[in-house]
């Protein structure tokens, strides 16, 4: 079963995947190559929003455990999404693409407020639209951000893009014999508790009918690929598609 080409999707990046191979929480040219790779789909004539995560510069979630407030370090982490958030913009607009950064949470001297109609607006005028600060609200995970904002802006699917090039029956780096899946249902994903992304986006995905696409976005060319049906992947759906 081929994958369906899709034309307006959210992108939903790790924070990891600005580092590249070094130690840098930004690395210049890992950020350059992934912008390099938007910018190749936007060409071929996707609508494209995009969320990152801020793991590369601070995870809550990691931070609540070493004893910091819960809300204080996702609040912490958010920032660190607006960060990453700037420098993908910085990165797209010198290969030549038309941005906007919007914030769930409002610092209107580096970012737009999160506007569900103008950020509509701006998709419509070509424009790619990076979503900061996840959900604005603690406890919440960029993956449910990502999930919200792709039903909002009315997407037809969710690529995320990962280290791996799916989702398998175990860890590949780890066990070699484990098998990737081409096709998944939402309800297999909830019920083996497969971390393709939380719970929480995988329900809002499923309640919403927006199919999640697991790729690695590392591989050269890859996105490009993957949004045209082509491309090595994974894909959740609904399970008479599954």
């Amino acid at each position: 079963m081929t994958r369906p080409r899709f034309n307006r999707i959210l992108l939903k990046l790790s924070g990891e995947a600005l580092m590249g191979q070094g130690q840098q929480s930004i690395d210049p040219d890992a950020v350059a190559g992934l912008a390099g790779e938007i910018a190749a789909a936007k060409a071929h004539g996707h609508e494209l929003c995009l969320v990152v995560g801020g793991g590369n510069i601070f995870r809550g979630v990691a931070a609540a455990a070493k004893g910091f407030d819960r809300a204080s370090a996702d609040y912490m982490g958010m920032l660190a999404t607006v960060m990453n958030a700037l420098a993908l913009q910085n990165a797209l607009e010198k290969a030549g693409v038309d941005t906007r950064v919007q914030s769930a949470i409002p610092m209107a001297s580096v970012s737009e407020p999160y506007i569900r109609r103008r950020a509509l607006r701006h998709i419509e005028k070509g424009r790619i639209v990076l979503f900061a600060a996840g959900t604005g609200n603690p406890y919440f995970t960029t993956d449910t951000a990502a999930a919200l904002r792709a039903a909002e802006m009315g997407c037809d699917a969710l690529f995320k893009g990962t280290s791996v090039d799916g989702v398998y029956t175990a860890d590949p780096k780890i066990d070699k014999s484990a098998k990737r899946y081409d096709h998944l249902s939402y309800t297999k994903v909830l019920g083996d508790d497969l971390k393709v992304m939380d719970a929480a986006a995988v329900a809002l995905c499923r309640d919403n009918n927006i199919p999640i696409v697991i790729f690695n976005i590392r591989e050269p060319g890859n996105l490009a690929k993957v949004l045209a049906g082509g491309g090595v992947a994974t894909i959740v759906q609904n399970e008479e598609k599954a």
